[in-house]
């Protein structure tokens, strides 16, 4: 009986010892718990075959996801309303110091490379686009493009997924600055509502993440890719599509990072979220999905075509 009882009290010692929060609630620890995260829309399949691969394995885990812009993803994660975000940028000097003033330190990991993809409708044959033709686009000349296309293979339309997109703030950074887009540009809804757009409208162009498209065993991106067709972007060093070999090299000029930011002040199931996504595993999830891994070597093999 002595015994017995002896290890009741260990046992609601141990208990009382776990790590709780104010109002007495379990804390989450890097394998278990329930957190909120917020991510760029943009991002969505990478983000869901991380989190759909890391319940799997840990199954006391549980990522809720709030599909967002950029701007409203990182918004999030200052006001303490997410854990973690996933973006297309680190985080600016004022944002930083916003964290720095509660008391949080931000971890900042690039976890891949991807990019932008330019879309058009199946029956456009003209899909190349040189890259100083992008930049007149954005700024406003739309006409000088269309008067160098063939007939019929003109747009009227350039369509992107949403108004605080990281598309757009990407393309004003690194293609062109300009202050604001010209009329012909417009924002959806989603990056999917982009591809059904442009499927259904021979002068529209969009613009969307490379995830959307880039995984060959996803039923979504098959069926997209089968609605649309791909462009190709020329510059001084030729002409690419946003293949990953093309990521990789930095040929493709629309590259950009995947970057995971956490504000979490202890090792809890954030933690353990991004440090699966930094692993062997969750790098090989971005592998296959079509992207670049940052924190893994990749092999790039080029197929020569002439015979012996």
């Amino acid at each position: 009986m002595k015994k017995i009882l002896g290890l009741v009290v260990i046992l609601a010692f141990l208990m009382g010892c776990t790590d709780r929060d104010k109002q007495g609630k379990l804390l989450d620890t890097p394998t278990s718990g329930t957190i909120t995260i917020a991510a760029d829309e943009a991002l969505k399949p990478l983000v869901d075959a991380e989190i759909a691969a890391f319940e799997g394995i840990y199954q006391n885990a549980h990522i809720n996801v709030i599909y967002t812009s950029e701007v409203d993803a990182i918004d999030a994660l200052l006001a303490d309303s997410a854990r973690l975000a996933f973006v297309t940028r680190k985080l600016e000097e004022n944002e930083e110091k916003s964290l720095l003033n509660q008391i949080i330190t931000p971890r900042q990991l690039v976890l891949a490379k991807d990019g932008i993809a330019l879309i058009a409708h199946p029956q456009i044959s003209d899909t190349l686009i040189e890259l100083e033709e992008l930049k007149k686009i954005l700024m406003g000349d739309l006409a000088a493009v269309n008067a160098t296309r063939a007939k019929g293979m003109a747009f009227s339309e350039i369509v992107f997924d949403q108004p605080n997109s990281g598309i757009i703030r990407f393309l004003r950074e690194s293609v062109v600055q300009f202050d604001s887009l010209p009329k012909y540009c417009f924002a959806l809804n989603s990056n999917a509502a982009v591809v059904d757009y442009v499927s259904k409208k021979p002068q529209a162009m969009g613009l969307i993440d490379v995830s959307w498209i880039s995984d060959s065993d996803d039923s979504t991106a098959n069926s997209f890719l089968k609605s649309i067709r791909v462009m190709s972007i020329s510059s001084d060093s030729g002409s690419f599509q946003p293949y990953q070999a093309y990521l990789a090299t930095k040929k493709y000029p629309l590259a950009r990072d995947v970057v995971m930011i956490s504000r979490e002040a202890r090792t809890g199931l954030g933690s353990g979220f991004l440090t699966f996504c930094a692993s062997d595993k969750g790098q090989r999830i971005v592998l296959k999905s079509g992207l670049v891994p940052s924190t893994m070597p990749i092999r790039i093999v080029e197929i020569n075509h002439e015979p012996f």
